[in-house]
């Protein structure tokens, strides 16, 4: 600790030893150097210390009784403790040294020892995970000054969603991403699979939430010819389509259990058998799940297998809500608008204050995906360089109190005669009742003209006079 009272990173020592003599001369050894220390008496104590709390420096004597040293490394290897262990070793133990190291110890002490020799190891040992620290920072600013491909955000919740997928990416685990809908949860599988060892190798998705139960199974294993009415010939499933890549199982919560069993058949034993068909087909596949769903409730109603659950929650990533994002929303407000307006050859440069104020202060139960509906919604109806209030979708006009707000923002920002904003005011109406008529008969201009009373020629000319494309507006709708 130093003089301001806060903890210096490295600082954490636990001390492990049979002897309580043995505790206390490296306690009062490394007392002088300014480290935190706590002592166990055995290894137990040890390895139920570093469950529960945090430790950087783990140092133990090889020979206890119970759990040797050499156990205690391996058991705390084995949890996520990423901290240096230091062994102690008796006279003449080189072999179990060397086997300590070879079990991932920093480095070992040989008894006896000088009190100075065990104060520069400890040095050594803070020094590398302080540097490993450093390491680990600089390359998530360089993930973020990236946008981590196509992720776009700064926000601490997003840095540690770039941290998580940088470390799981380097392994084979199965990961469960979490998040609400519209979050980006199929993006960040797709990262940590062109981050991974299996990027040559096929990225299949499939919705679970999509496809009818029916046909859950037909889709994740195929089908062999006959295996029921329409079955002309034989069919490969996702899971074999994904031989030697990643399957992306999204919305795994509305899976039903039968299939989650033959799911977990396929972590356990890397086979399947096709519908209809009975020769075990063997696949290598990475697994990662993802649902908006909540899995341990699900397990309590008896709708989710407890036993499936752990086999795919390996690690868990938490995508955050746009809502708590602080900071990020402008950020992704004004990248997508410039790149709408350059698909749409739009003139649009800006967000009026008042407007950016509204998308500010706007829930976004939607997400990232009803952000980017919304900005190119704006994008296509509007035909001046500044994008205001009244553009926006009824839902965040009614979250601001919509109707004064848009009379308002016409004054402040248009600077429009009354007749003026009136033909404006009209116009945005007209855009969206033909638009929002459009999508409810299926876009289909002669319906539509029928359902609004006017003939088919009189929508066309009007469609045309407001600027509303209609294959454009069906793109983000």
């Amino acid at each position: 600790m130093n003089d301001a009272g806060t903890v210096i990173t490295g600082n954490r020592v636990l001390i492990v030893d049979d002897e309580k003599a043995a505790r206390y001369g490296m306690i009062k050894a490394l007392k002088t150097e300014g480290y935190m220390l706590s002592e166990a008496e055995d290894g137990l104590a040890a390895i139920r210390m570093v469950e529960s709390q945090s430790f950087d420096i783990v140092i133990t004597d090889i020979t206890m009784p119970g759990i040797s040293g050499l156990e205690l490394l391996k058991r705390i290897k084995e949890t996520r403790f990423e901290g240096m262990v230091i062994v102690i070793t008796a006279h003449g133990s080189e072999r179990l040294a060397v086997e300590a190291m070879k079990a991932g110890a920093y480095d070992y002490i040989a008894k006896p020892y000088e009190i100075e020799e065990l104060r520069m190891i400890v040095r050594k040992a803070q020094r590398h995970i302080l540097l490993k620290m450093e390491n680990e920072a600089l390359r998530n600013e360089l993930l973020i000054s990236q946008g981590y491909r196509r992720f776009i955000g700064e926000s601490r919740l997003m840095r540690h969603v770039f941290a998580m997928i940088e470390k799981v990416s380097k392994s084979n685990v199965t990961v469960l991403i979490r998040g609400e809908s519209g979050t980006g949860k199929e993006m960040v599988a797709q990262t940590i699979h062109e981050q991974s060892g299996r990027k040559d190798g096929p990225f299949v998705s499939i919705n679970c939430a999509a496809i009818p139960r029916e046909l859950i199974e037909s889709e994740l294993f195929g089908y062999e010819k006959g295996a029921f009415t329409g079955a002309v010939g034989p069919k490969l499933g996702r899971f074999e389509l994904a031989h030697n890549g990643t399957i992306f199982l999204d919305e795994i919560g509305d899976m039903s259990t039968d299939t989650q069993a033959k799911v977990l058949r396929v972590l356990q034993e890397r086979k399947f058998e096709r519908v209809g068909g009975g020769q075990s087909i063997e696949t290598d596949v990475r697994i990662i799940s993802a649902t908006h769903r909540d899995l341990p409730k699900l397990i309590r109603e008896s709708s989710f297998r407890e036993d499936l659950y752990y086999r795919i929650n390996v690690v868990e990533i938490e995508l955050p809500p746009l809502r708590k994002r602080d900071g990020d929303i402008p950020v992704l407000l004004n990248h997508f608008l410039g790149l709408y307006a350059a698909k749409h050859r739009s003139p649009v440069k800006r967000f009026a204050t008042e407007t950016m104020k509204q998308l500010l202060d706007y829930e976004w139960p939607g997400n990232i995906r009803e952000l980017i509906n919304v900005v190119e919604r704006c994008v296509v109806l509007c035909g001046t360089e500044e994008i205001t209030p009244d553009l926006l979708p009824s839902d965040i006009l009614r979250q601001q109190g919509s109707e004064s707000m848009t009379v308002k923002s016409v004054m402040d920002h248009s600077k429009l005669t009354f007749q003026e904003a009136k033909q404006r005011a009209v116009a945005v109406f007209e855009r969206e009742f033909i638009i929002e008529a459009m999508r409810m008969n299926d876009w289909n201009i002669t319906q539509t003209a029928a359902k609004l009373g006017m003939k088919r020629q009189y929508l066309q000319l009007k469609l045309k006079e407001l600027g509303i494309n209609i294959q454009e507006v069906r793109e983000f709708l």
